[in-house]
C-alpha cells in the first residue's frame, strides 16, 4: 500500500520487507480502513512517478540510488559540516554521502537545487494527528473548564471526553494519513505521535498503519484510550514485536506514561523494561506545578523523559529537569491560546535546557513548524525586550534565527532519540532533507538564509521533501497522493465523529 500512497515503487525506507510487506499487515485493520487506503491510491503513484513532473528521480531511497543535490544555500545544522552559501549534497540510498561545494559524484543523478535552501526536515515532537478530522473546531476554547471566565468551551471536555470515545480504527487511520501527508508537504519530516485513541487493539494498529502509509519518520506513543476494549498497556508485547522488532525503519516506539493517570508509575517501569522512552503531559495549571520533585524523590526521573509543555511549574522542578537530563517539548501557540500557561521557553534556557518545538492539536491551531518557529522567536525577543524596557541590564541572550532552527531540528531530533539518524545535513545520517524556495516572491531577494527561513517564510515554500533518501514531494507537490479522495474521506469521518458524540458543527 505505501508504494501506492507514497508514490514509490521502491522500498520506501530502503530497509529490506518493510515496503512489501505493508499490504500484509495493514489487512489487520480490517475491511473498512482497508478500502479507505485503497480509494487514496493513484496510477501515476503506483508507478512511482510524480503525476505532475515527470523529471522527479525514480527510485529514490533504494540502496543503490545515487543523486546530488546541486547549487542549493545549504544549511547543514552540523558545526562540524558547516554552511555553503552554494553547496551540494549527495544521496544514496537513504544516507547523506557528503555535503560541500563542487562535490565531485560521477554517475550521481543531479537535482537542481539552486534557488532553494537546503536543510535538514522539522522534527514535531509532540502531535495528536488522529484529530485531523477536527480540524479549527476547537479555534477558540481553552484547555480545561477551570472555573475562570471564558473555559465552558475546552479541549478535554469536547475533545478528549465527547468525541475522542466515539472514533472507529477507519477514523483513526485516516486522521494519521491526512495529518503525516500535510506535515510532510510542511517540511515536517518526523513527528512524535500522541493519538490517544486506542480504544481498542484494532485501533492502535490503524494508528500504526496510517504512520506507516505515509512514508513519514514517526515516534509512535503508544497510548491508551477509552471503553472496554482499551487494554492498555498489555498489548504492548505485541505492538513491539509485530511492528517494532528492528531498530532500522521509518517508525520506532516509546510508551505514552501520563502522569495524570494513577497508575503512571507502573507504566513508567513498563517502558523502562522495554527500554522504551516515555512521553507524558505536564502542565503546572492543572495541578501539576510541583509534581517533578514528587518524582525526583521517588528516583524516577531520568534522560528518556519527553515532558510536553512543562508550563507553570516550580524552580525546583526545573532544576530537577535539568540535573535529570530530561527534555521539554514546548507548542507555544497552543500553550498561549489554551490558557497552559505561559510558554517556558525562558524558564528552559535559563536552567540549560535546550527544548523542541511541537504542534499539539490540529483542532486548535495549524501544524506547520514556521508558525512553531516564528512563535518561539517573536515570543522570547518580547520577554526579554520588556525586561529590557523595564531597565534591566543583566539580560540572557535573544534568541537567533539559527537558534530557532536549531530547536526545530536539532533538538526535535534529539528529544525524540533520533539524532544518531537525522536532525542535521551530516554524511553518514539519513537523509531527511527539505528544500525551501528562496527565489519565490515572499523571500526574494535571499539576504540572510536563518532569517528567510524563519522571518518570511511558510509553507508554500516547501519545494521538495525527502525521507530516508525518498522523495515525497516534488516541485511543489506531494507525490502520488490523491487528496481528493483523502478529503473526502475526512469530510466523511468528520460527518460520522460529530453525530455520534452529539455534538453540532458550527460553520460560523
Amino acid at each position: 500500500m505505501c508504494q501506492k500512497l507514497c508514490g514509490n515503487d521502491s522500498n520506501h525506507d530502503g530497509e529490506p520487507g518493510e515496503a512489501g510487506s505493508s499490504r500484509r499487515r495493514f489487512l489487520a485493520v480490517g475491511a473498512s480502513a482497508l478500502g479507505a487506503a485503497a480509494a487514496f491510491s493513484t496510477p501515476a503513484a503506483a508507478m512511482g512517478r510524480a503525476e505532475h513532473d515527470d523529471d522527479m528521480p525514480h527510485g529514490t531511497g533504494a540502496s543503490h540510488r545515487r543523486y546530488i543535490l546541486r547549487g542549493g544555500a545549504v544549511l547543514s545544522m552540523d558545526p562540524n559540516v558547516g554552511d555553503f552559501a552554494r553547496g551540494d549534497v549527495l544521496v544514496q540510498g537513504k544516507k547523506i554521502i557528503a555535503v560541500g561545494p563542487h562535490l565531485h559524484a560521477p554517475g550521481a543523478e543531479i537535482i537542481d537545487a539552486t534557488g532553494t535552501i537546503v536543510m535538514p526536515g522539522f522534527v514535531d515532537t509532540h502531535h495528536h494527528q488522529y484529530q485531523t478530522a477536527l480540524r479549527s473546531f476547537l479555534s477558540d476554547g481553552l484547555l480545561a473548564n477551570d472555573g475562570l471566565p471564558h473555559g465552558e468551551k475546552n479541549y478535554l471536555d469536547y475533545i478528549h471526553f465527547t468525541i475522542t470515545p466515539v472514533f472507529r480504527p477507519r477514523d483513526a487511520f485516516l486522521a494519521l494519513l491526512a495529518s503525516s501527508l500535510s506535515q510532510l508537504d510542511a517540511g515536517v519530516t518526523t513527528v512524535v505521535d500522541t493519538s490517544q485513541v486506542g480504544h481498542t487493539p484494532e485501533h492502535t494498529d490503524a494508528v500504526i498503519h496510517g504512520l506507516q502509509e505515509s512514508g513519514r519518520r514517526a515516534l509512535f506513543v503508544y497510548s491508551p484510550g477509552a471503553g472496554p476494549g482499551n487494554i492498555f498497556p498489555n498489548d504492548l508485547d505485541r505492538i513491539q514485536s509485530q511492528y517494532f522488532s528492528s531498530t532500522d525503519q521509518l517508525l520506532t516506539l516509546a510508551m505514552g506514561g501520563e502522569v495524570f493517570d494513577p497508575a503512571w508509575r507502573d507504566t513508567w517501569a513498563l517502558g523502562r523494561q522495554h527500554g522504551l522512552p516515555i512521553v507524558t503531559h505536564l502542565v503546572g495549571s492543572i495541578g501539576q506545578g510541583t509534581l517533578i520533585e514528587q518524582i525526583e524523590s521517588e528516583g524516577l526521573m531520568g534522560p528518556d523523559l519527553e515532558f510536553i509543555h512543562a508550563s507553570a511549574i516550580s524552580e525546583a522542578s526545573w532544576q530537577a529537569i535539568a540535573d535529570s537530563g530530561a527534555n521539554v517539548s514546548i507548542a507555544a501557540p497552543i500553550e498561549m491560546t489554551m490558557r497552559h500557561g505561559m510558554p517556558p521557553i525562558q524558564a528552559a534556557l535559563d536552567h540549560g535546557v535546550q527544548p523542541a518545538l511541537s504542534t499539539d492539536v490540529e483542532c486548535t491551531m495549524t501544524a506547520d513548524f514556521f508558525t512553531q518557529m516564528r512563535t518561539v522567536f517573536t515570543l522570547q525577543r518580547a520577554l526579554i525586550n520588556e525586561r529590557a524596557l523595564a531597565g534591566e541590564t543583566d539580560l540572557p541572550e535573544l534568541l537567533t534565527c539559527r537558534d530557532v532552527i536549531r530547536l526545530a531540528t536539532v533538538e526535535g531530533a534529539r528529544v525524540a532519540g533520533l539524532s544518531h539518524k537525522v536532525g542535521t545535513l551530516t554524511p553518514g545520517k539519513e537523509a531527511d532533507i527539505i528544500l525551501l524556495r528562496a527565489d519565490a516572491i515572499n523571500v526574494a531577494p535571499l539576504n540572510n538564509v536563518p532569517g528567510a527561513v524563519v522571518t518570511l517564510m511558510d509553507r508554500s515554500n516547501v519545494d521538495t521533501v525527502i525521507v530516508a533518501g525518498s522523495i515525497r514531494k516534488w516541485r511543489g507537490k506531494l507525490v502520488g497522493v490523491n487528496f481528493g479522495r483523502l478529503r473526502a474521506g475526512l469530510e466523511a469521518s468528520r460527518d460520522y465523529l460529530l453525530d455520534a458524540a452529539g455534538v453540532e458543527r458550527v460553520l460560523f
